[in-house]
């Protein structure tokens, strides 16, 4: 269910009650500022963030310390076949070696020779390490250089997501903006229709005028009513829009209040807002997509490594020391070991070669992206900023040619005051100057748009 939207839940934080209670409009940067702060996909894109760590605390994960136990027991009428019991301290560490604690405790009349161990049992200590695969980069090397780079990755597409829901919610206040202008233009219009209509019908009544200009001025009325109610419905949609995306701190929509309306925009309000002076000194290479093609290029070029690792013959050693003393470290004896040699080699290499092939295609179509990207982007932003050029001399030429049929306007009906002209041709006039007055804030909305372009394509974020 909606609540509407009081002035008191939208900037509870910056005033008092008291103040807020007067209040009646929402400007630009307050509407931005809860869009920031409660929008769901804003908070979303943090989440963005918490999945790439999540990923490096599991690929961490593979170097935690292990504590293993392995029991297994055996009787059958009543004969006490065997109880082996074998527990396993390791700790893995960067370079592919594993260190390791083990204690042995067997019994039973039918144990394996093998497993024969003094009465306290046996103890052993040794390494585990790999000289060929493995000896440079391993997969848990791997999975964690991959989960830092991935964790780059994460936070350059929560700042895409964060800066998209912004340009988003700038284009639904600049169509608010001007949806409302437009019904204030037409309800002025109208007015001044209604207006017109008395004059015209008295002078209609007292024989100065003909019915037909009655006729024609009452057209008028409806004329200029239809388009107000025309207006009121596009009012009504792109204020919806708005609501969309406001949000409440619990995640409880809301609906903008009849009686609330958006507050003109200065001349230099949105480039403050968004932070456009910030384009002087922007670097590409910081583009939230580029970082993100740099992070992906660079987990493929480890996992590249690691395919070229697969062709080294597989050289896998193993040494512990044993003993029965607990006490390990002043009972060692290299006459008391336990030792292990495991070697395995592709004789043709097809799937390691094949998998390294594969490897390096990937980064070379990353990189390819990447340089697409990157022109892509530096193309963009340079139209558009020509385009911002071309509106402001728009923009220019849009508010004289305005201020032209006003004048224009106001001389035909001195003149019709004067009996000089007529109901048409101010109607007329009048239509020419409505016409004049769309395209002028259709052109502001283009150039208001154009700006959220330019940030949304500059990947910024706003903190």
């Amino acid at each position: 269910m909606k609540h509407h939207l009081f002035l008191f839940c939208l900037i509870f934080s910056c005033f008092t009650n008291a103040q807020l209670e007067n209040q009646e409009q929402l400007s630009y940067e307050e509407y931005l500022g809860y869009v920031k702060q409660f929008h769901p996909i804003a908070k979303q894109a943090n989440l963005k963030l918490e999945e790439g760590q999540a990923n490096l605390m599991k690929a961490r994960g593979g170097f935690d310390p292990k504590l293993e136990v392995d029991y297994n027991s055996k009787d059958f009428k009543s004969k006490d076949y065997y109880n082996i019991f074998n527990a396993t301290f390791k700790v893995p560490t960067w370079y592919g070696i594993d260190v390791k604690a083990n204690l042995e405790n067997n019994s039973g009349q039918f144990l394996n020779p093998q497993n024969d161990v003094p009465n306290n049992g046996l103890f052993t200590a040794g390494i585990s390490a790999s000289l060929g695969q493995g000896l440079f980069i391993n997969e848990r090397m791997a999975t964690v250089k991959q989960a830092k780079f991935f964790t780059e990755q994460t936070r350059a597409e929560r700042d895409l997501m964060a800066n998209d829901i912004i340009y988003q919610a700038s284009l639904a206040y600049f169509d608010w903006l001007q949806a409302y202008n437009e019904t204030e233009m037409y309800k002025r219009f109208l007015n001044n229709a209604r207006i017109r209509y008395k004059g015209v019908r008295a002078s209609v009544i007292a024989g100065d005028k003909a019915g037909i200009d009655s006729l024609e001025a009452n057209i008028n009325i409806n004329n200029r009513a239809l388009a107000l109610e025309q207006s009121k419905v596009k009012l009504i949609k792109s204020t919806l829009m708005v609501s969309n995306f406001l949000w409440l701190d619990n995640e409880i929509p809301l609906e903008i209040k009849p009686g609330i309306i958006p507050v003109g925009l200065a001349q230099d309000e949105v480039d403050t807002v968004l932070q456009l002076d910030k384009i002087i000194s922007f670097n590409l290479e910081k583009h939230p997509k580029l970082r993100a093609l740099d992070s992906k290029i660079s987990g493929l070029t480890i996992n590249k490594k690691l395919k070229a690792n697969k062709l080294l013959p597989v050289i896998d050693v193993q040494y512990n020391f044993i003993t029965q003393d607990p006490d390990i470290s002043n009972s060692f004896n290299t006459s008391n070991y336990k030792a292990g040699l495991n070697v395995a080699f592709p004789l043709f290499l097809r799937k390691e070669r094949g998998d390294l092939k594969l490897a390096k295609l990937k980064i070379e179509a990353s990189k390819f992206e990447r340089y697409n990207t990157s022109l892509s982007l530096n193309n963009k932003i340079e139209a558009l900023q020509r385009e911002l050029e071309s509106y402001v001399a728009q923009n220019k030429i849009i508010d004289q040619v305005v201020m032209d049929y006003e004048t224009l306007l106001a001389a035909e009906e001195r003149k019709f005051g004067f009996g000089e002209s007529s109901v048409f041709l101010i109607n007329y006039r009048e239509s020419s100057l409505i016409d004049a007055q769309l395209k002028q804030l259709k052109l502001k909305n283009k150039f208001y748009q154009t700006k959220a372009k330019l940030y949304n394509s500059l990947g910024t974020v706003l903190y």
